[in-house]
Order: C-alpha cells, then sequence, then structure tokens
C-alpha cells in the first residue's frame, strides 16, 4: 500500500474524514446488497481505525490544551457511532432499518466532523493554537493506523469498544 504523506495530524485527519465521506455518497448510490455489504464494511473498518487512532493518540495530546467539553463530547459522540457500527458490522442489507442506520451513523459522522472542523472554534482550530506538535501526532497516528489496516485487512477488528457510553443489556 503506498505511503500517503500528510502535512500534520489535523491534515491527515481531514483525508480520513473525506474518505468516509465519499465512502457513504457511495452506499447511497449502491443499488445491490452485495456492494452495500461491502461498502458498510470499508465504513466500518474506517471509523473503527480513525477513532482508535483519535482516542489513543490526538485527542489524549490536547487534552489541557483545548476545551475539555470539546473532548468529553467528542469521545461521547464516537460512542454513538461505534454502537451503529458494531450493528451493522454484523447485519446484512436486507436486515429490517439497515439503509436507516447506515443513513443515521451518516448523519452522526457529519455532525462530529463539523463538530472538529468548524472553522476558528472547532478542535482542529483550538489544536493549531494549542502547543501540540502537530507533526509528531501525525508521525505517531500515521504507524498505529498502518498497524490496525494491517490488522483489519488481516485477522480484522475487534469490536468497536466504547470508552464514555455504559451500554445496558436489554
Amino acid at each position: 500500500m503506498p505511503q500517503e504523506s500528510f502535512t500534520d495530524a489535523i491534515a491527515m485527519l481531514k483525508a480520513d474524514h473525506r474518505k468516509v465521506e465519499e465512502l457513504f455518497e457511495s452506499f447511497e448510490k449502491a443499488r445491490n446488497n452485495e456492494r452495500k455489504q461491502s461498502i458498510v464494511t470499508e465504513i466500518c473498518n474506517e471509523l473503527k481505525i480513525h477513532t482508535m487512532i483519535e482516542e489513543e493518540i490526538f485527542y489524549p495530546a490536547l487534552r489541557g490544551k483545548i476545551e475539555e467539553d470539546m473532548l468529553d463530547e467528542a469521545y461521547v459522540e464516537h460512542d454513538g457511532a461505534k454502537v451503529l457500527v458494531n450493528d451493522l458490522a454484523s447485519a446484512s442489507p436486507d436486515e429490517e432499518y439497515y439503509d436507516a442506520k447506515v443513513s443515521v451513523l451518516f448523519e452522526e459522522i457529519k455532525h462530529h466532523v463539523a463538530e472538529e472542523e468548524r472553522a476558528s472554534k472547532g478542535m482542529f482550530a483550538q489544536a493549531r493554537n494549542a502547543d501540540a506538535d502537530l507533526k509528531a501526532l501525525r508521525d505517531q497516528m500515521m504507524e498505529r493506523k498502518a498497524e490496525l489496516m494491517q490488522q483489519a485487512q488481516g485477522a480484522g477488528l475487534p469490536a468497536a469498544k466504547p470508552r464514555a457510553i455504559h451500554l445496558v443489556e436489554a
């Protein structure tokens, strides 16, 4: 796999956002279940990897440097998405609510991305103004992402694990 290059951690995360948005748009155009399943598998893997690198590396590096509420909300937003990601990862396109779940996940992701990318007040804008080494973070995140992508292509990624939301069995 060719190695992509990004100016910093924020450029890398924004590229991830654009890729996932394109995948959701491809899903909306897909007409057969096999294609839908393939796209959803890719969406789930991309989102699992993205949330892991943000939660393991990016967010902890920003703790104490940007608005705490924004970081806390990001973890909770991730958890909401993880619930749908895990559900979709084990579902098939012919199941009831499948397309609706993908649509709701897309709406959640669009909201989360808007919060991170909002000009001047968003997480990324705050990170640029903080004392954070965005190039070193990029390097750490790229290394971790490569490991996770290799795992996804091999044995597969585990279910996404919520951190802030405690799921209760019905």
